[in-house]
């Protein structure tokens, strides 16, 4: 194989500039710890399920997230309650307008506190599981949760954090209730299911 690679320029060339890469790999890719790192909200996504009648499932989102992770751990994410997606536009007026009061409440926040530590050593390409214990706070209330995310770095500069599973909200934690009880009135549904469960993708930037 070495003689017909010595016979093949084009072949020696990519062989090398290969082994060049790999060697350089280490090099390339600094520590994540010791940094901040920003939400890229074009890439990440934050949906949430909501069942109407008992048995009608919808998929909604948030199209707008910003945030930052300090590098002392600290995360803290924004979502534009305004960018509220459902699928349906007078559906997303009465989220804004009823259940969210965007005019008073224009943002959620999402904070957590993540030990650096564990990510000391993560390369790139490779993903490591961790639980997060964190807050949601909206319109002045406050529900803690846990969430069950692997995180990978999937380049030098770039960490994805994504929920292995739903993590499950209460409206009633954050006294969303009312609001619902109008929405349900408003589209003549027999129920709204006042749990949902949220998923979510999350890239950062160093």
């Amino acid at each position: 194989m070495a003689a017909s690679m010595l016979r093949n320029p084009i072949l020696t060339t990519t062989a090398l500039l290969t082994l060049a890469a790999c060697s350089q790999a280490p090099a390339d890719a600094p520590p994540v710890t010791g940094a901040q790192w920003t939400l890229d909200g074009a890439a990440s996504e934050l949906s949430y399920v909501t069942i109407k009648a008992g048995e009608i499932a919808e998929v909604n989102s948030f199209e707008t997230l910003s945030g930052t992770v300090s590098a002392d751990g600290a995360a803290n994410i924004e979502i534009d309650l305004a960018s509220v997606s459902t699928g349906v536009d007078i559906r997303d007026e009465r989220m804004r307008d009823i259940l969210f009061v965007v005019a008073d409440n224009p943002t959620a926040s999402i904070s957590a506190q993540i030990d650096p530590a564990a990510f000391e050593t993560l390369a790139v390409g490779a993903s490591t599981d961790t639980t997060l214990d964190g807050t949601l706070s909206l319109r002045g209330a406050e529900a803690p949760f846990q969430a069950q995310v692997t995180v990978t770095r999937t380049g030098p500069d770039r960490v994805m954090a994504v929920s292995d599973a739903p993590v499950i909200v209460d409206a009633g934690a954050l006294e969303l209730t009312e609001g619902l009880a109008q929405l349900q009135e408003l589209a003549g549904l027999p129920s709204i299911t006042p749990v949902v469960p949220v998923t979510f993708s999350l890239t950062f930037a160093r």
